[in-house]
């Protein structure tokens, strides 16, 4: 299984992005599907979780800026971030976690917010 985020880029502050997380396999084989992201010289932190029922919970810092959501056609989660802040610059990654608790983590796409 593999998994790649993308879409990250270079907006100003107030600005908008979509990422992607695109899987190898079906996520309709995954119990949820999480959004992480790492800054220069800190720990990575929980952005977004969407479990297969769809109640998505969000961390604090992000909420009400940022949707997560499943795009079943195109077989990805996405990330929808509004109205970002400089502080919102780091890579930015996804996970999924199958039924056995098995993890899977794909490679990061980079988001870099000016001021």
């Amino acid at each position: 299984v593999q998994l790649q985020a993308s879409g990250g880029g270079l907006v100003q502050a107030g600005g908008s992005l979509r990422l992607s997380c695109a899987a190898s396999v079906s996520f309709n084989g995954f119990i949820a599907v999480t959004w992480y992201r790492q800054a220069p010289g800190k720990e990575r932190e929980l952005v977004a979780h969407l479990p297969s029922d769809g109640s998505a919970v969000y961390a604090d810092f992000v909420k009400g800026r940022f949707t997560v959501s499943g795009d079943n056609a195109k077989n990805t989660v996405d990330l929808q971030m509004n109205n970002l802040k400089p502080e919102d610059t780091a890579d930015y990654y996804c996970s999924a976690r199958n039924s056995y608790g098995v993890f899977y983590w794909g490679k990061g796409t980079l988001v870099t917010v000016s001021s």
